[in-house]
């Protein structure tokens, strides 16, 4: 009897982040051990198709995409479980097994609690923060509110609608120079990886940076620039959740962490694992992050980034992005190999926290008949 969990692992998505993903599920398809996982690959393309291959467990994301020509897909009905296969209009009566999903997808229709939904609607156990987590998670808006509603430090911010802004962009545009100054990013409200992010200094630039991130989202938030140190911490766990050694993000050219020295350039930006702090800040640090990953009701993982004032020394939290980079060169992975957890045993252990999560959800009554 094959005692090896099957593992779905999708990625791609109808999302900016849709290479990222690639990336991300490159490394760890690479990783996982195959005396103990089936590696069951599963694509979706831009356009929102699923696909599969039967040779895909050994292709990498990229091949995947080209290659497979299998349709597929997962329905939200418990009663069906498993990959069903598509051929022309017709849906094959026959269900592949998948025992957990790792929904390694950033950003739209994958970080944002849409896919969660499903997964949830399936009663399939799966990797990362439910519904409400990862829709709270993705919303920047939001996010900074519960943090905000906590307690806990955060950078001044201001938001929009790209209505707002196109129905009378000089307004908009005044507001925010009246509530924060000169500089701040521009940032879509509901997107990662730095897609879509941009620094202004001025008029001319802020109205650049607006059009640029309303390409992206219809929300739109602005924040306070701050001359910072940026320090980021690992979290891994369900209702009791661990933090990692914290890391420092340093650039080298950018003016900030952007997508090419974040999955592209391993030379853009030196990551220093772990960071240069006092043994009080780090404590501090680990803390805070544990803090904003329980606000946002997290579970599995988190990786929670933090601005560290350089004339005041001042630690405000910036954000949590509830499915990391998680590529060779990502610092959520890389932060708790530092910590004494590699690579692999990382990925074992998320998975074990996915079924631990689906055991206590499946505890709870859903009839009272």
């Amino acid at each position: 009897m094959d005692s090896k969990l099957r593992v779905g692992i999708i990625f791609g998505g109808r999302s900016g982040e849709h290479e990222v993903s690639l990336r991300s599920a490159e490394s760890i398809i690479n990783a996982l051990d195959r005396d103990k996982y089936e590696v069951v690959p599963i694509a979706i393309t831009k356009a929102g198709k699923w696909l599969a291959s039967s040779e895909a467990t050994n292709l990498l994301p990229s091949a995947v995409m080209i290659n497979a020509d299998q349709h597929v897909a997962i329905f939200g009905d418990p009663t069906e479980k498993g990959l069903a296969r598509i051929g022309g209009e017709k849906v094959s009566g026959q269900r592949d097994k998948l025992d957990v999903i790792f929904p390694v997808l950033h950003g739209t229709y994958g970080e944002d609690g849409t896919i969660q939904g499903l997964l949830e609607m399936a009663d399939v156990p799966y990797v990362g923060c439910g519904v409400l987590g990862s829709a709270a998670g993705m919303d920047k808006v939001v996010m900074k509110r519960l943090f905000r509603e906590a307690g806990l430090p955060i950078v001044e911010f201001t938001h929009f609608l790209r209505s707002q802004w196109e129905a009378d962009p000089l307004l908009v545009e005044l507001r925010v120079a009246e509530e924060l100054g000169f500089p701040y990013f521009v940032k879509p409200a509901n997107l990662g990886s730095s897609v879509g992010i941009s620094k202004a200094t001025d008029a001319k630039s802020l109205n650049a940076a607006i059009a640029l991130a309303a390409k992206y989202d219809r929300k739109i938030i602005v924040e306070r620039g701050v001359d910072a140190r940026e320090i980021e911490v690992s979290v891994l766990g369900n209702d009791e959740p661990i933090a990692s050694l914290p890391g420092e993000i340093v650039p080298q050219s950018a003016e900030f962490y952007d997508y090419e020295a974040k999955y592209i350039s391993a030379d853009a930006a030196r990551l220093v694992i772990p960071a240069e702090l006092s043994d009080a800040q780090t404590a501090e640090i680990q803390q805070l992050a544990i803090s904003a990953f329980q606000a946002i009701d997290g579970s599995g993982l988190g990786r929670v980034d933090f601005f560290l004032e350089k004339e005041t020394g001042k630690l405000l939290l910036n954000e949590i992005n509830t499915m990391p980079g998680f590529t060779s060169i990502s610092m959520y992975p890389k932060l708790w190999e530092a910590s004494g957890l590699g690579y692999s045993q990382l990925i074992d252990r998320l998975i074990e926290l996915a079924f631990e999560r689906h055991r206590e959800k499946s505890r709870n009554v859903t009839s009272f008949g």
